[in-house]
């Protein structure tokens, strides 16, 4: 059997660049944040424009909300400052069955009931305060909705309601 030997006293290794790795690692967190900060901006700068308005209609201003007042009637709770609500008769009822309160909707006049004959928007971008439910009786006369709009645009819907039939398509 061979003699044991002892190991030999030597100072201990220590390898060189130890504290490079921990400052590499550091640079490459700030390089990788730096470089998603810019991809965020960059993102944000060429993503889609988020408009508080309908999209192909522009409004001068936007309007501005009237809060309700309690014991106030719900059709008044979604009216706009400078517009009254205005009840207006659609020739369609089955159209009028698909709208909701809030939605925004153009008010056509169609004068006469030839075929071809001419139809003009009368209201642009009003917006539904109520739909009633239809009254038994009504029979074959169309459906009501309340529309808030400004006061001449309301005179302008009351006028066409009594010499043509009035429609409505959906923003």
């Amino acid at each position: 059997m061979p003699a044991t030997r002892e190991v030999p006293r030597f100072d201990p290794v220590r390898v060189r660049g130890g504290h490079r790795s921990g400052r590499l690692v550091r640079h490459r967190r700030r390089a990788v944040a730096v470089g998603l900060a810019v991809t965020a901006t960059a993102l944000v700068a060429a993503g889609p424009r988020v408009s508080d308005g309908a999209r192909g209609h522009p409004r001068a201003r936007p309007p501005a909300q009237t809060a309700p007042v309690s014991g106030e009637h719900p059709a008044h709770t979604l009216r706009t400052a400078g517009s009254v609500t205005a009840p207006v008769r659609i020739a369609d009822a089955a159209t009028v069955r698909l709208l909701r309160p809030g939605d925004r909707v153009d008010v056509i006049a169609a004068e006469g009931a030839v075929p071809g004959g001419e139809a003009r928007v009368i209201a642009r971008g009003a917006r539904v305060t109520k739909v009633p439910e239809p009254l038994e009786g009504a029979g074959d006369s169309g459906a009501l909705v309340v529309l808030s709009v400004p006061r001449a645009t309301a005179a302008r819907l009351a006028g066409a309601s009594a010499t043509g039939r009035l429609a409505v398509t959906l923003w």
